[in-house]
């Protein structure tokens, strides 16, 4: 394989999918050494079947608002690879949602998925619906509309949706009610449910979570304390909260957090209490990260992100692409020796590149925030066991998962003068289970 031509076919097959491109790049340009060792896998022309997904549904979701008016929205659900187990993802409700977008985050939680150790393939689904601004009895009927087109394609071993950017709990239980009702079972389709409808403990929890444990991982490599370490966080939802309650608890200290409109930055540190109404703020009134400025006497940048202040540590927790080159120097000229990723894809290939040239300590998204999905494979485990484990039981094997899967990207991105090259190992190491299963099936 050389991975220029096969980039270059998907771009002239693929024009409009920038998003679907780059994840694609990022991968083979790092496993085509690993892939060449293999001429079984040219011979079944196994790149093209990995790149491409299985299926790709999409579908009009019709939907009324509160005053009878009538909306439509597009739907999708795009099933990736299910070599190693069933479909596994979560659904977006956003703005930006588009097929691009959804096809970059199926590929990457193909192989996310395979480096959790669990049976799990790797799908991603959504909508351009915006739940910002919608009452809870609009996002009700939204989420029932969607699952009405989408019911058949799903279930416990064909496809097992969870929530992601715009879906929580709420919007998980909304659209796990109407299966149940359509699908005439209690299975545990959905993962990320409320504790009351199935869900596990620490699901919430648990890509931020994770993403700290990974980077404890990565600092013990380097005989690193995080206690007292400076960490600018970006992001104020589920991950950024998460990861900054478990930094908090550990002794380093946040001084950043963001939302779409802007960021805050606190020198005296984001404590428990601030964390606190963070959490009520954007969980509770929906409200906008200026608020803790206004309140706190803090630091507010409009329209910026905070990769320009002064950090030991970045961890970028809000969306793709928000880390270019330019802010991947700032962070190495501010003194930053660590980077891990709680968002999917968040530093662009420049940035990328700048990290790895520095042989700084650099956690790819499909590596460092696997917590989230590691912890839904967990979820249907319980569910398919009919029980629930205790907190502290989920948060060890969660401990357990993001250990091995380190081990994983150390044993294949471990480089001659001794540093780890985190994106190479994360990519080969998933890649290479997806591509013995699929060798092992036959050509399909």
């Amino acid at each position: 394989m050389k991975a220029n031509e096969v980039i270059d076919n998907l771009k002239r097959r693929f024009p409009n999918e920038p998003e679907y491109i780059q994840a694609v790049e990022e991968v083979l340009t790092t496993i085509e050494d690993v892939y060449n060792q293999h001429p079984e896998f040219e011979k079944s022309n196994l790149i093209e079947r990995l790149c491409i997904p299985d299926r790709i549904f999409s579908f009009r979701v019709t939907w009324q608002d509160d005053k009878g008016a009538v909306h439509t929205n597009m739907g999708y659900r795009v099933q990736h690879n299910n070599a190693i187990g069933p479909y596994k993802g979560g659904i977006r409700f956003h703005s930006s949602v588009t097929p691009s977008i959804l096809k970059f985050l199926a590929f990457e939680q193909t192989f996310k998925n395979s480096l959790t150790t669990l049976p799990m393939g790797g799908g991603k689904g959504g909508s351009d619906f915006n739940p910002k601004g919608k009452s809870n009895a609009e996002i009700m009927r939204f989420c029932q509309a969607f699952v009405m087109e989408l019911w058949r394609y799903i279930g416990p071993e064909t496809d097992v949706p969870a929530g992601d950017i715009g879906v929580g709990g709420r919007e998980v239980s909304f659209m796990y009610g109407m299966y149940k009702k359509l699908a005439r079972e209690n299975t545990g389709t959905f993962t990320g449910k409320s504790l009351e409808m199935g869900g596990s403990l620490i699901r919430p929890e648990a890509t931020g979570y994770g993403n700290v444990y990974f980077l404890l991982e990565m600092l013990k490599t380097k005989n690193i304390d995080i206690k007292g370490k400076v960490v600018a966080v970006s992001g104020s939802g589920n991950v950024a909260q998460y990861t900054v309650e478990k930094l908090i608890e550990l002794g380093a200290k946040v001084v950043t957090m963001s939302d779409s409109n802007g960021y805050i930055y606190d020198p005296d540190g984001i404590d428990r209490e601030k964390l606190d109404y963070i959490m009520e703020l954007k969980n509770l009134y929906r409200g906008r990260i200026k608020e803790y400025a206004e309140k706190y006497g803090c630091k507010y940048v409009e329209g910026a992100r905070p990769w320009g202040e002064k950090c030991d540590i970045a961890m970028p927790s809000a969306t793709q692409n928000e880390l270019n080159g330019e802010d991947a120097k700032t962070l190495l000229a501010n003194g930053c020796i660590a980077v891990s990723e709680g968002a999917n894809m968040p530093s662009t290939p420049e940035a990328i590149n700048t990290f790895l040239a520095a042989k700084i300590l650099y956690a790819p998204g499909k590596a460092a925030n696997a917590g989230g999905v590691s912890t839904s494979g967990l979820e249907m485990t319980q569910n398919a066991m009919h029980l629930g484990w205790s907190a502290e039981e989920v948060d060890q094997k969660l401990k357990g998962i993001m250990k091995s899967i380190h081990e994983q990207c150390v044993k294949y991105g471990k480089q001659e003068d001794g540093t780890i090259n985190y994106v190479k190992g994360a990519n080969v190491a998933g890649f290479m289970k997806v591509a013995k299963a699929m060798m092992a099936q036959g050509i399909l």
